[in-house]
């Protein structure tokens, strides 16, 4: 796969859910064209696991307000600012019919990945906009533009981020500052772990390629809506569905 040295030289990227998964490929991505990354998860184990010798690593729920705004004081007291954000964390849920969805697992799901995209996001964008610049991606699923059954809590979520998403690209719109969303189908990380086996054949049967995504392809997606490239493009959903949704 080639990658554009020097891309993201002297830019200072954060990523949440950086130690697994997507995150931790659009990490590797970005450091590898020179961003100087600060990878937050709620893992130690998986944070310690990555291979980025040269990343900033916090222990860091996004979920958890105060959590959030300490992780972003002590990333820009490091590196003097913050030029890119990639909010990935996430959780699944259980997959069972809404009818039977605990009412604790759907606040939990809220909380990581509605409330914890909104907390990073509220807490990032004010560095930008004092600098004139900015490239956030939030990272939804198709999940959130089709809904999937036995799964209407992590659907919702990733609709809400789709939402959000929106909203704060059209009022960040003159501000130097693009906000984008992307919507992959499965791909096989660690976040499988929490599904069932017959949640997860449903999803590959949707797929029309045959197959699920990887990390690097969506990390070379998002590498270029976070450079300084994506130009024109803000408040824009961008699938990477292997043709599942074309919409």
């Amino acid at each position: 796969m080639t990658h554009f040295e020097g891309r993201f030289a002297g830019q200072v990227a954060v990523i949440t859910g950086g130690g697994s998964g997507i995150g931790l490929a659009v990490a590797q991505r970005l450091a590898s064209e020179g961003a100087r990354v600060s990878a937050w998860d709620v893992s130690e184990s998986a944070l310690n696991a990555t291979g980025l010798v040269a990343a900033h690593k916090l222990l860091v729920d996004q979920s958890d307000e105060q959590a959030v705004a300490q992780a972003t004081a002590l990333t820009i007291r490091e590196f003097g600012g913050i030029d890119v954000l990639i909010v990935s964390a996430g959780i699944t849920g259980p997959n069972v019919p809404l009818v039977d969805y605990p009412s604790d697992e759907w606040r939990r799901v809220m909380d990581v990945n509605v409330n914890g995209t909104f907390y990073v996001n509220r807490a990032v964008v004010p560095h930008m906009v004092a600098k004139k610049y900015g490239r956030i991606v939030n990272i939804a699923s198709v999940a959130g533009k089709e809904g999937n059954p036995n799964a209407s809590a992590y659907s919702a979520s990733k609709a809400a981020i789709i939402a959000m998403t929106k909203s704060l690209a059209k009022e960040l719109a003159r501000s130097g500052i693009s906000v984008n969303a992307v919507t992959p189908a499965a791909v096989r990380t660690p976040i499988f772990d929490q599904m069932s086996q017959e949640h997860i054949d449903y999803m590959l049967s949707k797929i029309p390629l045959g197959r699920f995504g990887t990390v690097e392809e969506n990390a070379a997606l998002i590498a270029w809506l976070a450079s300084a490239e994506c130009s024109f493009s803000t408040g824009a959903v961008f699938d990477i569905s292997g043709g599942r949704s074309t919409y």
